[in-house]
């Protein structure tokens, strides 16, 4: 198994390399690989593994469960003498948790964070001919000061925590690019006129062009002269395409900066609150959500293959949804490529369980991660709200979550934040709850008065500090998590029904209770797919239906009261 795909959609040059494959690699448990020369051209590793897939999954080849302190890998690279004429950047899609590369034996440098995209400038350490790579990955799972996500703190996966991964598990590449390059750009879009403003980072000076398509045909075009620094150009699109929920009507951009061209896309829409609903392009749209945990039995965090990336959007939609909480984990680019292409919303979130929230030096540790996962995303139009915090509790440090939620707001003003999901709130826009009571009966009676009196059933019963008030934008972002079909060990929420009649009864009756409620704007359900033994997923972990679909579909696919 190989992933081959460009991994990056929104920023392609043709001129790369991918490094995945066959790498030497090596388990250090006293983590004294670098005092040991480790990365010295002349040691062999004593082992092999299958990159992108971490240790820990079948399909790496080693099926390593245990802890693993520190990891390394190494593999040769041939440089030709015209890929020397320019820069050359070694990017990793995701590396847990610290990660120190070597080439020809010297450190280039080292990134801290396991969940984003990262890249090094090594043109300077590379030479013609045969260089060593070699990539040190350290990770502390039991560390409050690593955030883990659902990986298990413990030796074995145990209630919604499971398989641990360490190290490398997204694609590794390198890129070839001219002296004077294009670094980055982000992209803002004016539904009303039409308009789409790129601000693009260069290196180097000269003319910059950006250029729009839409289905091939030539829609605006823009070009200015810079001399090093930011520079912005405003297209009119002689069309307007509007991304919608399920129609992911994307544009394709080209920039072309001297010898630098780089191919991208975007979407044409606007999110915003107007009181209790949340509109997509004026419209009121009624999020259809399902928790993704974005787990593979073979893969771990990493899927595959590009095809079953774009097979777990699909399997959402067969059921009735039309988008999703990524839940506790950065997704991998190509996976919101998808979500773009076919009009699939979704939540950002971070993985900040395992992650002490009350540390007074927390936010050192999260908030950097946080922003590089803000840069990296922020032009997907698929992506229509944040939520860096998951099920926090009261402390004396809610200045962290505050300061977390006020520096997304200053980064992305564009898309709604929510805090913290689900529990307890301390500054946001978008209030919600978790609520795995089974019985629609009661469940109906926790959210009768929200609009009026402004009264609902905290099911975590914690203090709210007056935080939600009548009006403001409200829903239930976890609910049902119905077990089904579960083997020994397993478990899902509340007491799991008899019959399947029985099941299809209390997942519409709970779910009516949402959509029938003028002031709810949406629902998230638990969850697509059983992770190890939480089986309360609608498919198994081996995405196998555990219902016709055609029976779930109507339950989620109607009208809601809200809705437009």
């Amino acid at each position: 198994m190989m992933r081959t795909e460009h991994p990056k959609p929104q920023f392609m040059r043709d001129n790369w390399q991918n490094l995945n494959g066959e790498w030497q690699f090596e388990i250090d448990h006293p983590n004294s690989g670098e005092a040991k020369g480790f990365f010295k051209d002349d040691h062999k590793l004593n082992g092999t593994i299958n990159v992108p897939f971490c240790p820990e999954s079948k399909l790496s080849g080693l099926s390593y469960t245990d802890f693993m302190a520190s990891v390394w890998y190494k593999r040769e690279i041939n440089i030709a003498p015209e890929q020397l004429k320019g820069r050359v950047f070694l990017h990793f899609g995701a590396v847990d948790y610290w990660c120190d590369v070597f080439v020809n034996e010297k450190k280039v440098g080292r990134h801290t964070g396991g969940y984003v995209s990262f890249k090094f400038d090594i043109t300077d350490y590379l030479k013609e001919g045969k260089n060593t790579l070699c990539v040190h990955a350290t990770d502390d799972t039991r560390s409050l000061k690593v955030p883990s996500g659902k990986q298990s703190i413990a030796f074995a996966s145990k209630g919604c925590h499971y398989t641990r991964t360490t190290g490398i598990w997204q694609t590794v590449w390198l890129e070839f690019v001219p002296i004077s390059y294009i670094a980055n750009f982000k992209i803002a879009t004016d539904i009303n006129t039409a308009t789409a403003t790129v601000t693009v980072k260069v290196k180097g000076y000269g003319d910059l062009t950006a250029e729009a398509f839409y289905d091939g045909k030539p829609m605006g075009a823009s070009t200015v002269h810079t001399e090093g620094s930011d520079a912005i150009l405003t297209l009119s699109l002689a069309e307007k395409h509007l991304w919608e929920v399920g129609n992911g009507r994307l544009y394709d951009l080209k920039l072309t900066f001297g010898d630098d061209t780089v191919s991208s896309y975007f979407g044409l829409r606007e999110v915003h609150l107007d009181k209790n609903r949340f509109l997509i392009n004026g419209k009121s749209v009624f999020q259809r959500l399902v928790l993704d945990q974005g787990f593979y039995p073979d893969g771990i965090y990493t899927a595959p293959s590009d095809a079953e990336l774009i097979a777990d959007i699909d399997r959402s939609l067969a059921m009735g949804f039309n988008g999703a909480r990524l839940h506790e984990k950065v997704f991998e680019e190509r996976f919101l490529y998808h979500a773009d292409r076919k009009g699939y919303i979704v939540w950002g979130e971070y993985p900040n369980w395992g992650f002490g929230v009350g540390d007074p030096e927390a936010v050192h540790h999260l908030l950097p991660e946080w922003l590089e996962e803000l840069d990296r995303d922020m032009n997907h139009p698929s992506i229509v709200g944040w939520c860096p915090f998951n099920e926090t509790s009261k402390s004396q440090y809610d200045s962290n979550i505050s300061l977390v939620y006020r520096t997304t707001k200053a980064v992305d003003p564009s898309r709604p934040c929510i805090d913290a999901s689900g529990w307890y709130h301390v500054e946001t826009e978008i209030f919600d709850v978790h609520n795995y009571c089974q019985d629609a009966a009661i469940f109906k009676t926790f959210y009768d008065k929200i609009g009026t009196t402004g009264e609902f059933h905290d099911y975590v019963n914690q203090d709210k500090l007056g935080i939600y008030k009548v009006g403001m934008p409200f829903f239930v972002s976890e609910y049902g998590g119905i077990g089904w079909s579960m083997g020994d060990g397993a478990w899902g929420y509340g007491n799991g029904p008899k019959t399947e009649e029985e099941f299809l009864t209390r997942l519409k009756d709970l779910t009516d209770v949402l959509m029938d409620n003028e002031y709810m704007f949406g629902l998230c359900y638990t969850q697509l797919t059983d992770v190890e033994q939480e089986q309360n997923g609608l498919y198994t972990y081996d995405r196998i239906p555990k219902f016709d679909p055609e029976l779930i579909y109507p339950i989620f696919a109607r009208k809601a009261a809200i809705e437009d």
